[in-house]
């Protein structure tokens, strides 16, 4: 079977990252003592770099789910917004006609 896939908690990422500033420490060899490859261990320090934090990454990645989310309430708002003008409209010209029918029914 398959190996299954390693979680890291984000202090665990800092803090294999920060290993790599220490004075002759190599890629290679932090991530061979941490029990991790090079290349997980360059994407976490790629992460951290960009974004000043693993944990400022986990916000980006929320606050842009957010947006979406916010984007398709605000479209579906947009819609049924339009679909009550449809009806207002639709509700006005029924009631127009039908109150021209009254007035002509009372003046009988």
């Amino acid at each position: 079977m398959g190996q299954q896939r390693r979680k890291y908690t984000d202090d665990y990422k800092a803090g294999a990252v920060e290993r790599l500033y220490e004075p002759g420490a190599t890629q290679g060899s932090v991530a061979k003592e941490l029990g991790i490859t090079g290349t997980q261990l360059k994407t976490w320090r790629l992460e951290i770099e960009a974004f000043g934090s693993v944990e400022a990454k986990r916000r980006q990645q929320a606050d842009a789910a957010e947006l979406v989310r916010l984007r398709k309430d605000n479209k579906r708002l947009a819609e049924e917004v339009e679909i009550l003008h449809i009806g207002e409209t639709i509700f006005r010209h029924w009631s127009e006609d039908n109150g021209r029918a009254l007035f002509s029914l009372r003046g009988r």
